[in-house]
């Protein structure tokens, strides 16, 4: 199911305010005050995961994009990856990001004999993925399941990281840039009536809060009025064309053969042009590893620039 490549896309206390995931009061505005990190030889992350590690870890493979923004944002570059978002130029740029060594086997599935060829002491997957990669990486690397599903979850394991890495003055600098942005963006939040769908077809999803990342931060700055319905829930265009969108976001999705904006494909639908969203020419396809898969504070400053922009 498409669904499940952004469900699943927990941490430590990423800062004093302890928000709710969707939760916050009408109004209230993100606080901008960064805790100091330590930096840590051993962490417990907010879903109880402990990782320990020896040293500060240098070589550090990343098997989904998180994992690529939190180092970026540290000023690391990872030993290896499975992500394209390294290649967009907020992060490293086509030319730099095409010399990091490319994880055979792909997101679901990646070959761990590769993964091991680049003698990583910290390996970092996402945990409802990666995590039965872990029997056959145990005594060979340090290996990390995580699991964001809030924005402050990013957060949390950015900072831990940084105490891992010792990068904890970049890791504090990250943190307030995106504090900083977010509470910035809620102070003037639009009235329009926003959506995100993903997908590779007609078959697309609808990005909800607390299922993605990306998606629990527009109830804050616009009208969004999208709940989970559960991995196998979607919406229709029916019910999306009864809450006249104002502003369309769409992720499309490749897998195997390149199908084309998934835009494209459902302006096929008749129903697709009623949404005024559509009519007003209020629809941007956006970088599907950036909003869909990058999660971290680094990819979530890009969604709130280009959400803000197009909102106003």
């Amino acid at each position: 199911m498409l669904g499940s490549v952004l469900v699943g896309c927990g941490a430590s206390a990423p800062g004093p305010e302890a928000e709710a995931d969707t939760g916050k009061a009408a109004g209230a505005v993100t606080d901008v005050t960064v805790e100091p990190i330590e930096p840590a030889r051993e962490i417990t992350d907010a879903r109880g995961v402990t990782v320990a590690t020896e040293a500060e870890p240098q070589r550090i493979v990343c098997l989904f994009a998180l994992c690529d923004d939190m180092l970026v944002e540290l000023g690391l570059t990872p030993a290896a990856t499975n992500s394209a978002l390294l290649a967009h130029p907020a992060f490293l740029g086509p030319e730099k990001a095409d010399a990091v060594p490319v994880i055979p086997g792909g997101f679901i599935a990646p070959e761990v004999e590769a993964v091991l060829s680049h003698r990583p002491d910290l390996v970092i997957g996402l945990e409802d993925t990666h995590g039965k990669l872990a029997p056959a990486l145990k005594g060979a690397t340090t290996f990390w399941p995580i699991q964001p599903e809030t924005w402050q979850d990013s957060v949390g394991y950015l900072r831990d990281l940084a105490a891992l890495t010792g990068r904890t003055e970049q890791g504090e600098r990250a943190e307030e840039r995106f504090r900083a942005k977010l509470a910035a963006a809620e102070r003037t939040p639009s009235d329009k009536t926003a959506l995100i769908i993903f997908g590779s077809d007609e078959n697309f999803g609808v990005a909800t809060p607390g299922t993605d990342v990306g998606a629990g931060l527009f109830p804050q700055i616009s009208d969004y009025p999208w709940t989970s319905r559960g991995v196998e829930g979607s919406y229709s265009l029916e019910e999306i064309l009864a809450r006249d969108v104002d502003v369309l976001f769409v992720e499309t999705l490749s897998f195997g053969d390149d199908p084309g904006r998934l835009s494209e494909t459902l302006a096929a639908n008749p129903l697709w042009g009623r949404i005024p969203a559509v009519r007003n020419g209020d629809v941007h396809e956006v970088d599907s590893e950036v909003w869909a898969k990058g999660r971290g504070t680094r990819s979530l400053g890009i969604v709130l620039d280009e959400a803000t922009a197009a909102l106003r």
